[in-house]
């Protein structure tokens, strides 16, 4: 079974930066296209990035020149660096890997708590 946990939320003031974490247990890590996901308070769940396993990557327009998505294929990982945060960036995020409908799983994790706020 495939899981993924999420870490490095917080408290941040507006035009602050945070990384967030997320490590995986699943073999063969490195061919799976990872993403990060977001859901504000009283919103639907929202793409925010992902990477391939080649390391390209794609990032919604609302995030676009802020937030960087990285992977460490040794380390089962997935990051997403979050600079000049917004307080519309206030969300729980999850991390979840694309099936070959190119869809995220049903399995998500607790995801990361990211509140931007004065």
């Amino acid at each position: 079974q495939v899981q993924v946990e999420e870490s490095g939320g917080g408290l941040v003031q507006p035009g602050g930066s945070l990384r967030l974490s997320c490590a995986a247990s699943m073999p063969f890590f490195r061919h799976f296209r990872m993403v990060w996901y977001r859901q504000a308070p009283g919103k639907q769940r929202e793409w925010v990035a992902t990477i391939l396993g080649n390391k390209s990557t794609n990032y919604s327009d609302s995030v676009k020149g802020r937030f960087t998505i990285s992977r460490d294929n040794d380390k089962s990982s997935v990051y997403l660096q979050m600079d000049s945060l917004k307080p519309e960036d206030t969300a729980v995020y999850y991390c979840n890997f694309l099936k070959s409908n190119g869809l995220p799983t049903d399995d998500w994790g607790k995801g990361t708590l990211v509140t931007v706020s004065s």
